[in-house]
């Protein structure tokens, strides 16, 4: 997508009462993003909810100075920005009319991931539920399957630490911009994501952490996921939302039962006995209802290996294979521009971990 037609995409989404299905249905009625911008105000007014303000605005360009600076922060700091309509953009959302028009990702490239699983609930988790979460992540390493959360205290963050420690990749949904993290103390954990998944959010950078803004990051948690597992959740709450929103959208939503008199068990046990989740006691009741089959393991050892020990000239050489079928040291120097001693000793120090192999001919691939 040209840059100035994702400055109008940008900016479309940082008007004032334009949420997703009317940017969309601007865009369509006026033939593209393009369009909606040399539209005349007079011909806005007859499109169904566009008031004089948003009118305005559209024809005044009031964010394009705000977009440009939000273009100007993905670059500085390596944030990838899918458009709706664009290819990159998450395939399980493209047909939710109420899906971001915008949605801003630092990570690898899983954001498409063949399956994928919502793990969320209480942000007081107990040792009970720090047990399932642990045994869950670990069990559910098998079944080559993407994890997202929401990076919130309790259940989230134990979540996405367990994936981290098992070699699963995992997605942080967030309530807020890329520029910052909430709670705080879980930078570290979305700095290690990184690696092996990454964080994603549909708001721009500067946007603060405000109560309204975590249902619509719940909502997107749940058009992400193909299933969704509510481990500890009380009565009501954000895992109580995101599993409605799944409800809604036709997903598979499972729950952990707990005591009947256990306000951490409230949500999952009403979910169960009002059969909007089924009763899960293993990844692998999930695994049989998804029709999920187990799979190589060596690749879920290589995937540990890329979150844990590899620095970033390592990670630029491994990504750099991800996309060939066998290439030499000459190529691999040209195309990183790492010194030839240098990068003689990385691939040999890759090898020795067991994430690269060398192929007849001094080339080399993944392991």
């Amino acid at each position: 997508m040209k840059e100035q037609d994702l400055q109008k995409a940008i900016a479309l989404s940082l008007i004032a009462n334009v949420g997703p299905v009317l940017a969309k249905q601007l865009i369509r009625i006026c033939g593209g993003i393009d369009a909606v911008y040399t539209e005349k105000k007079s011909n806005l007014l007859r499109i169904p909810k566009i008031n004089a303000d948003i009118a305005q605005n559209i024809v005044s360009k009031s964010s394009f100075t705000r977009a440009e600076e939000e273009i100007r922060f993905t670059k500085e700091h390596g944030i990838e920005v899918y458009y709706f309509q664009a290819e990159q953009y998450p395939s399980r959302l493209k047909h939710y009319k109420d899906a971001p028009i915008i949605l801003y990702y630092k990570g690898t490239d899983i954001i498409n991931h063949k399956r994928t699983m919502a793990i969320v609930g209480t942000r007081r988790i107990t040792p009970y539920g720090q047990a399932i979460c642990s045994s869950f992540t670990k069990e559910l390493a098998d079944y080559n399957v993407c994890v997202f959360s929401g990076l919130a205290y309790g259940v989230d963050t134990h979540a996405h630490k367990s994936c981290v420690a098992n070699g699963i990749p995992t997605i942080g949904v967030l309530g807020h911009g890329l520029d910052k993290m909430y709670p705080q103390e879980n930078l570290r954990l979305a700095k290690s994501m990184i690696g092996n998944g990454g964080i994603l959010s549909e708001f721009v950078s500067k946007t603060k952490p405000d109560a309204m803004h975590f249902p619509q990051r719940n909502r997107l948690v749940a058009m992400l996921s193909d299933a969704v597992l509510i481990v500890e959740s009380g009565a009501s709450g954000g895992s109580m939302i995101t599993a409605d929103f799944a409800f809604q959208y036709n997903k598979d939503v499972f729950a952990i039962p707990g005591r009947a008199n256990d306000s951490y068990s409230k949500g999952c046990n009403y979910l169960i006995k009002t059969n909007k989740a089924k009763l899960a006691g293993s990844a692998e009741d999930i695994a049989k209802n998804m029709l999920w089959s187990k799979e190589n393991e060596g690749a879920r050892q290589t995937q540990m290996a890329l979150a844990f020990e590899l620095n970033k000239e390592e990670s630029d050489i491994v990504n750099l294979l991800k996309s060939t079928k066998g290439i030499g040291l000459d190529s691999i120097h040209y195309r990183t521009s790492f010194p030839l001693s240098r990068l003689s000793a990385m691939l040999l120090n890759l090898e020795f971990k067991g994430i690269i192999k060398t192929l007849p001919g001094k080339k080399y691939i993944l392991a």
